[in-house]
């Protein structure tokens, strides 16, 4: 049997009693749905703050790649400088490629506040208020 079920044969009495035990699930559900969302968005932005770390640990080893191909650019005068800055160049694009990455993984994190939460209380709480369409 359905709670819809169930609610048409209760009497007036039996419906106000159960009333605390449908807000206090109500409540429970609705905090659930927050933890989920915020876990989602918290694994998002730990992603895109990872990749961040990384790029920036590639861009520390390219500007000692850097300083490393003005030394050997002034020693000698081709080979050593020249493939210096082939790896420089490797370098930055792995670090822009992993900016980039980091970027899309925060956009998809579409804000910090849990928005369906907050959408699903208002409902909630209109439904409380007798507003809005509901199934009857």
């Amino acid at each position: 049997m359905t709670d819809r079920e169930r609610a048409g044969s209760q009497s007036l009495g039996e419906l106000i009693t159960a009333l605390p035990r449908l807000l206090i699930e109500l409540l429970k559900a609705e905090l659930a749905h927050l933890r989920a969302e915020l876990a989602e968005k918290a694994k998002y932005a730990g992603i895109g703050i990872g990749l961040f770390v990384g790029a920036a640990a590639f861009l520390f080893f390219a500007l000692g790649v850097l300083v490393a191909a003005a030394i050997l650019g002034l020693a000698v005068v081709l080979p050593g400088w020249a493939s210096a800055l082939i790896v420089f160049g490797a370098l930055l694009i792995i670090a822009a490629v992993l900016v980039l990455i980091g970027v899309s993984s925060l956009k998809r994190m579409n804000g910090v506040a849990p928005t369906e939460t907050i959408a699903s209380v208002k409902t909630d709480i209109d439904a409380l208020k007798g507003l809005g369409r509901y199934d009857n």
